[in-house]
């Protein structure tokens, strides 16, 4: 019989589903139980594969505009990443019946921003161009009214009509310390820039780097498991490249592990990004456990017990 060699396994914590994705998640899942299949997401309502696959096995019919949705009085449900304020308008004007999945922090950001606006300030906004979060965030004001930065030589070179009167907001899925750098170079050209009373990124994002930062230097390799599209899951790789992990891979499934770069650890980390659902995570353990004998430890650098509701139209329909 083949010895298997030894493998030890820190499994991060907190890991995997935040209570925004729960939400969003569960919006599509009770829409569905509620109102029967078609259910019609525009965008994917999470950035996860499997979870989007397994929504449209239930019936969920996933669109990018809305012009893809037939005249219909099934829901249509925005995804969590927010949307411009375009798209309820014409939805509106459709009669379609929407519901906004919006995570609430993100509806923060979205809060901020037009609240700085309100008050006269130009917003600046750290983000990346064409994240979904990003465009939706830009789209609650009127264009021109929030200037998107992405580098500190984006700020270096930034040209404002008033400096005394900046605001900032953050995309929240951003990597911790790249956000704070970037804020640091914000107020040191513009002290008179104003920004969030809490800081943008999200308490998930947020507790999932940390747990990295504390694994990555002490192991052999980390996996992140998650989609490549999924913004938080991909600074959670570079995180753990940053802090020290020499192999560090984003993997969606157990088949997309490149078996050959692990076959000489004796030390993983594992962790996912906050829109991976935890039977992944399970699937990737057990096709480790068939090359290795695991001794798994879990290392815990917060506790969680946030909890979002309902969008109200569901919670109506559930009484």
């Amino acid at each position: 019989m083949t010895v298997k060699p030894k493998l030890n396994v820190l499994l991060c914590a907190p890991r995997g589903f935040c209570a925004g994705v729960v939400r969003a998640i569960d919006a599509v899942e009770e829409a569905l139980r509620i109102y029967g299949a078609p259910v019609y997401v525009r965008h994917e309502i999470v950035h996860n594969k499997y979870v989007v696959e397994t929504l449209k096995s239930k019936g969920a019919v996933f669109v990018e505009e809305l012009d893809e949705v037939p005249d219909t009085s099934q829901p249509v449900i925005f995804s969590a990443h927010g949307v411009p304020k375009s798209i309820p308008v014409e939805a509106a004007t459709r009669n379609i019946f929407a519901i906004d999945a919006t995570c609430p922090l993100v509806t923060k950001v979205h809060r901020e921003a037009e609240l700085h606006h309100k008050r006269g300030r130009q917003v600046l906004l750290v983000g990346h161009a064409g994240h979904p979060e990003v465009v939706g965030t830009i789209g609650q004001l009127p264009a021109g009214s929030i200037i998107l930065v992405q580098t500190i030589e984006d700020i270096a070179s930034l040209q404002v009509e008033d400096e005394h009167n900046l605001s900032y907001v953050t995309q929240t899925t951003l990597s911790v310390d790249d956000t704070r750098s970037m804020v640091e170079a914000l107020t040191q050209r513009f002290p008179d820039i104003v920004g969030p009373h809490r800081e943008d990124i999200c308490y998930a994002t947020t507790n999932r780097q940390e747990a990295v930062k504390q694994v990555a230097p002490i192991v052999d390799a980390l996996i992140v498991v998650g989609s490549s599209n999924s913004s938080n899951s991909q600074r959670l790789k570079e995180v753990a490249e940053r802090s020290g992990c020499k192999l560090a891979r984003l993997v969606l499934r157990a088949e997309d592990v490149e078996w050959e770069l692990f076959a000489n650890i004796s030390s993983l980390a594992i962790t996912a990004g906050a829109s991976a659902p935890e039977i992944l995570v399970e699937e990737i353990m057990d096709a480790f456990a068939e090359r290795f004998d695991l001794h798994v430890e879990e290392v815990s650098t917060a506790n969680e017990g946030v909890f979002f509701p309902l969008p109200r139209e569901l919670r109506r329909a559930t009484v």
